[in-house]
């Protein structure tokens, strides 16, 4: 899914960037894009998806620690690890 995304955002900004219709196709796009960035229901999704961005990150971060620790002999854990304070 993310590659098609990337597909579709990379397919739109060179048509945008060499297109032959011209400012006033540009205009309409830029207005056209605007207006999803700004919808409420888009919003709320991106939030959501900021939201589970950032606990996936924490969750791979800490397991990837996890994993450093266990294997690299003499690393300490600073104090913030031991705590469980990510």
């Amino acid at each position: 899914m993310k590659y098609r995304f990337g597909f579709l955002t990379g397919a739109a900004v060179g048509y945008v960037l060499g297109t032959h219709a011209g400012r006033e196709r540009y205009e309409q796009i830029k207005r056209l894009s605007r207006r999803v960035a700004e919808n409420p229901t888009v919003q709320e999704a991106a939030g959501i998806l900021r939201a589970r961005a950032s606990e996936l990150a924490g969750t791979a971060r800490q397991k990837v620690g996890d994993k450093v620790y266990d294997r690299v002999p003499g690393i300490r854990r600073n104090r913030q690890d031991t705590a469980g304070i990510s």
